[in-house]
């Protein structure tokens, strides 16, 4: 009997996952790239209506796919090695045998992956995405689905209305017009009698608005120990900074202070920025407010100063 080889074992496990985990980070996620290959991007598209079909559609996350995005954010690879409790390392190794798989397969035919889409190429050998549209990653919208309703028949229901307003017209007694205008009568008199009423009134409240308006101006006004002044300082609130380096997680709440101090005494702004699901206390060499200065700072800490340092976005 053969045994699999390590890489055999590894893609077994890749094509059967890697597309899964794809899919989970897109709904948190705007952009999941796998290294080598090409980045998964999302667009909330608003709710929408076809006035053709009658149908009203929830607000979605359209997918679409970017050959041009190949660059190592470790964010898949972070999570696969999370998710597996394996070695990031490992974690990439896994990314480059399916890329290598699916660039392989491209060549034969297209490439499907669940829950996401379709990949081909086109003559020009560049990658054509379809995404199943099925799938809403938008998690404001769960439970959210189509709705078609039928065509109001705008037409119809005026044609109905006018004929009916023309038969109750005929029907109607002489004795009614004549009330009705005995009515108009009665009430223009009652208005020309309040029109009066109102000029008088307005009058009056003007003659006591000049009276007041004079003896305010008449009088003087001494404040004995006037209030001192206040100056206020308004500091200009700072963007939520939700783009951790991360330089360890750590069972032990006094290691993590420990590390804290070591990275404070270096530069780092490094704080605890929360417990992970197993417990653990993460510890970040900085914060940032873009995703593109935590991406620029992480590649020089690997190089520089820890290669195991990754990227977590809270």
């Amino acid at each position: 009997m053969g045994f699999a080889t390590k890489n055999q074992k590894i893609y077994i496990f890749v094509s059967m996952q890697l597309n899964t985990y794809i899919s989970d980070l897109l709904y948190r996620y705007e952009c999941v790239i796998v290294p080598g290959f090409g980045g998964f991007v999302s667009n909330t598209i608003p709710s929408r209506a076809n006035h053709f079909t009658h149908t009203f559609y929830p607000p979605t996350k359209k997918l679409g796919f970017n050959s041009q995005l190949t660059n190592n954010d470790g964010l898949l690879a972070n999570y696969i090695a999370s998710s597996e409790n394996c070695s990031f390392e490992a974690a990439v190794d896994r990314i480059e045998i399916a890329v290598i798989e699916w660039k392989s397969q491209l060549e034969k035919e297209a490439v499907t992956l669940e829950k996401i889409g379709t990949l081909s190429l086109n003559r020009e050998r560049k990658i054509i995405f379809s995404p199943i549209e099925s799938i809403n990653y938008l998690t404001s919208s769960y439970g959210l689905a189509n709705v078609q309703s039928p065509a109001i028949k705008r037409l119809e229901y005026k044609q109905k209305t006018v004929a009916l307003e023309t038969t109750e017209r005929r029907r109607s007694p002489r004795y009614l017009k004549y009330a009705a205008a005995v009515a108009a009568m009665l009430t223009i008199g009652s208005l020309s009698w309040n029109s009066h009423m109102q000029n008088q009134a307005n009058i009056l409240e003007k003659e006591a608005q000049e009276i007041v308006s004079k003896k305010i101006q008449e009088a003087t006004f001494t404040i004995a120990n006037p209030l001192p002044e206040i100056n206020l300082d308004l500091v200009k609130a700072q963007p939520k900074k939700k783009y951790h380096l991360i330089a360890g997680a750590f069972s032990e709440k006094a290691n993590a202070a420990k590390k804290i101090k070591q990275l404070q005494k270096r530069g780092f702004n490094a704080r605890v920025i929360g417990i992970n699901k197993w417990g653990l206390t993460q510890v970040s060499f900085e914060s940032y407010g873009t995703r593109e200065e935590a991406v620029k700072q992480l590649q020089i800490i690997k190089r520089n100063i820890d290669k195991e340092a990754w990227l977590y976005i809270k």
